[in-house]
């Protein structure tokens, strides 16, 4: 597989996608990555890992951002549902 190939991958793995729909959350809510990271309990450069699609998370990771974020976590799920589905029908 080419570098091209590989990008295109990477740019469309769940873990970015997530990462995407995160930080979308977290500046439509007015926070910084380091309150982000203070409210869910978790360090800032964990979430700007996250944010970059370099770290996978967690499920009690997936639950503890919603609380932060004051929403359900299939909220925060059923937007990157949204997001793969978008993206996998612009590549047919």
């Amino acid at each position: 597989m080419n570098n091209y190939s590989e990008d295109i991958l990477r740019e469309n793995s769940i873990e970015v996608l997530f990462g995407q729909v995160l930080k979308r959350l977290r500046q439509e809510r007015g926070l910084s990555q380091e309150e982000l990271g203070f409210e869910s309990g978790y360090h800032r450069t964990y979430v700007s890992l996250l944010e970059r699609g370099k770290k996978n998370p967690s499920l009690k990771t997936v639950f503890q951002l919603a609380k932060a974020l004051k929403m359900e976590p299939s909220q925060i799920i059923e937007a990157v549902q949204t997001l793969v589905v978008f993206k996998s029908n612009r590549q047919r």
